[in-house]
């Protein structure tokens, strides 16, 4: 019994090494590179349509970012108008002062409103 599971591994063992020489064989054949080189030609493809979309959506960004920005910006100066117009308001200016800083405020407001799309 020993001797016969010695040689069923001797067996497997030897089965193995045909099968990896013969592996090796099928694998370094002019087929096989062909079937490489076609594979490797378009993962590059891929890859280079890859980078390309992530480039377009990295300026994308970028453009969106820089709009906001802007957007955060003239909010900002808007709120600051709207302060200083109440401040001044606060301080009990004449009524005709108060007029004209609201007028003021509401053209303002009027020039930096962007139209909804």
């Amino acid at each position: 019994m020993l001797d016969h599971l010695k040689l069923k591994r001797v067996g497997i063992f030897l089965g193995g090494v045909l099968f990896g020489t013969a592996g090796i064989k099928v694998l370094s054949g002019k087929r096989a590179k062909k079937v490489y080189t076609k594979g490797m030609a378009a993962a590059l493809r891929a890859k280079d349509e890859v980078v390309k979309t992530a480039t377009t959506v990295q300026e994308h960004t970028e453009d969106i970012i820089y709009e906001a920005k802007l957007i955060n910006e003239e909010r900002a100066r808007r709120e600051a108008a709207k302060a200083a117009a109440e401040a001044s308001y606060a301080q009990g200016n004449s009524e005709t002062d108060k007029n004209t800083e609201q007028a003021a405020y509401a053209e303002e407001m009027n020039k930096t409103e962007e139209p909804n799309e």
